[in-house]
């Protein structure tokens, strides 16, 4: 007798179906399991083993043979675990075969037959609910499952649960939906004394997603300022939601196995890597800037991460994805941020400073700006100077406006783009900084003397098609901020300042 059980393995975020294929057959004792396994599968002999162990049952002294079809694939992860153990239970006749057939499985199992929690739940329930099947995950996992919508969603705790639900003995309640509540944040943009420009820069590039970099000497307050605009970004739709959890069901970063509605805040270090920034290594696993999918990347001290790593962003900016590719696999990531980044004017940090100022100028600044590359400041859309706070600023008693209030004016922006776009019947994009080609030319529509005045200015700076493409998106979000229908000239002339920077 062979028995099917449906499992997967991934590739990315990308399911692929593997047919679980099991046959206990006369012969000396032995356990083989075929279909290229990488060393998890391998290991999950003896785990199973002593999970049916500690159930009161034995494998038969036979040869069991275990086959990962298609073959030529390669299989990774502790989740087959489970598949395996069921598949060789429904040949012995402890739970019915012709049951199984309608469920995905997945789960790790422990020596004392617990199911242990997995990566990779939530895009495993969403491929189940395509087909038309049910899932059998673990218990910890099982509202991870839930968001999907699939038909059935079981979850033991255990191998014994599992299998008197499966005989219809003990029914396992169905899991429920939860969501992870982050905790309660005291940052608030009121918390920043004076930076008016620097305030409303961020307030323009939340509102239509663009990118960012402040320029200042040390303590000026770039980090303080990068750090609050997700309490000025509107919450998550259920489908970013949803699209971004899927990405650290991946990785084995969702916190609680709970969908969380807050927008990422991705903050690496500058001594990372080019895999742990874009994603990669032997399994082709998800970087920061994919975990920032729908969020934040927030890069600080810009110019002290590896150059190879920062121009490996270029792409991903222009996108939305990073394609990883290795001999193994080729892995395709979302990678839809919004890069903030922050540095100093030079590697001391006080050039331009009355009262501290650099030693080694113009030097020290050229050696230090020249570490990042035209390409990637032209994929920047704002470049504002962060200048130190005065005494008297820093003295002042009155706040300025709260998150909340800033967050308002943003949702209303964000939500005069999505109606644009839904017009034209455009459902792929939600921002201004993705409008491309004719939708572009078509949302972005400017007075004669905002075009006159665009003109000028980029024939006078040799502006690249990029550039004067972004600098038409950031003019629109502005626009958006006013509730303008039509660009501007004084709309244009915002953006413009923004696109330039004496250091640069």
């Amino acid at each position: 007798m062979i028995t099917h059980i449906n499992t997967l393995t991934f590739n990315g975020l990308e399911t692929k179906k593997v047919d679980l294929q099991a046959q206990i057959s006369s012969g000396l004792p032995n356990f083989i399991i075929v279909g290229l396994p990488d060393k998890a599968i391998a290991e999950s002999k003896e785990r199973i083993r002593a999970a049916i162990q500690s159930i009161g049952l034995q494998l038969p002294p036979k040869r069991i043979v275990i086959n990962l079809s298609p073959a030529d694939l390669l299989k990774e992860g502790s989740h087959f675990d489970l598949p395996i153990a069921l598949s060789i239970l429904s040949v012995m006749g402890v739970v019915p075969a012709e049951k199984l057939k309608s469920y995905i499985v997945m789960g790790e199992l422990g020596l004392d037959g617990a199911v242990l929690s997995v990566n990779g739940v939530l895009p495993a329930a969403i491929q189940a609910q395509k087909d038309n099947l049910g899932i059998i995950c673990p218990y910890s996992c099982g509202s991870e499952a839930a968001w999907a919508k699939t038909n059935d969603v079981i979850a033991p705790k255990n191998l014994v649960e599992l299998i008197n639900h499966l005989k219809g003995s003990e029914l396992l309640e169905t899991p429920v939906t939860k969501e992870y509540i982050s905790p309660t944040s005291t940052l608030d943009m009121a918390d920043v004394k004076g930076q008016e420009t620097a305030k409303r820069a961020l307030e323009v590039a939340a509102a239509g997603a663009h990118n960012l970099l402040m320029v200042g000497p040390p303590g000026s307050g770039k980090s303080m300022l990068a750090s609050r605009l997700v309490t000025i970004l509107p919450p998550m739709t259920i489908n970013e939601a949803i699209e971004t959890s899927m990405i650290r069901s991946i990785a084995g970063e969702l916190k609680e196995n709970g969908i969380c509605f807050s927008r990422p805040f991705q903050a690496p270090h500058h001594s990372a890597s080019t895999p742990a920034l874009v994603g990669g290594g032997r399994k082709g696993t998800p970087g920061e800037i994919s975990l920032s999918h729908n969020g934040v990347l927030f890069l600080d001290e810009l110019p002290e991460f590896n150059r190879p790593t920062l121009e490996a962003l270029r792409q991903p900016l222009e996108n939305g994805e990073i394609q990883i590719s290795r001999v193994n696999a080729h892995t395709t990531f979302p990678a839809n941020f919004q890069l903030i980044a922050a540095m100093n004017p030079c590697r001391c940090g006080h050039l331009g400073q009355k009262d501290k100022e650099c030693t080694r100028a113009p030097i020290c600044a050229q050696e230090y700006m020249s570490k990042i590359s035209g390409p990637l400041l032209d994929r920047i859309d704002i470049k504002i100077e962060v200048p130190q706070v005065s005494p008297w600023e820093l003295s002042e008693v009155k706040k300025g406006e709260s998150s909340k209030v800033i967050q308002s004016r943003v949702i209303k922006a964000r939500e005069l783009q999505i109606a644009r776009l839904r017009q034209l019947n455009i459902t792929d994009i939600n921002t201004n900084s993705q409008l491309k080609g004719k939708v572009l030319e078509e949302i972005c529509q400017m007075d004669n003397d905002a075009e006159q005045l665009l003109i000028a200015f980029a024939e006078k700076n040799s502006m690249s098609a990029r550039a004067y493409h972004r600098t038409l998106r950031l003019a629109r979000t502005i626009a958006d901020l006013q509730n303008e229908s039509k660009i501007l000239k004084l709309h244009i002339a915002e953006a413009l300042s923004y696109r330039q920077s004496r250091y640069f």
